[in-house]
């Protein structure tokens, strides 16, 4: 029963621990605009339950102040099926970026800053 309780608290505390709400916030109309403006965009998709998200979600939190012109997106995979059909994006933590309407980059599972930093910066 110990081992249970302290495998559900490491679970659960990376999500807690988030500097930012990670919600979904935007939809594929939302996206078209913003890929017809030139900018660089960066799409990552999520789980509430998953603890690689909440480890990207940190490196996220910083990245969007380091990268002032660079759209940050985020959406939860299971519910928002329209949206990674779409992307063709089939499992959380995949990191996906765009400059304008072409994809330069896309990774799944990345937690380390400097390789996401990396894949930003191919859309620079």
């Amino acid at each position: 029963m110990k081992k249970l309780f302290i495998f559900i608290i490491l679970i659960l505390i990376p999500n807690v621990s988030l500097s930012f709400e990670k919600t979904t916030n935007f939809d594929l109309k939302k996206l078209f605009e913003i890929q017809k403006s030139g900018k660089t965009i960066v799409i990552n998709s999520w789980n509430k339950y998953c603890s690689t998200c909440a480890a990207q979600t940190k490196v996220f939190d910083q990245a969007m102040k380091d990268f002032k012109d660079v759209e940050f997106l985020f959406y939860e995979q299971d519910k928002n099926k329209d949206i990674a059909k779409t992307l063709g994006i089939n499992y959380w933590t995949t990191i996906v970026v765009f400059k304008g309407q072409n994809e330069v980059g896309r990774e799944m599972g990345l937690t380390d800053k400097d390789q996401i930093y990396n894949l930003i910066n191919k859309g620079i």
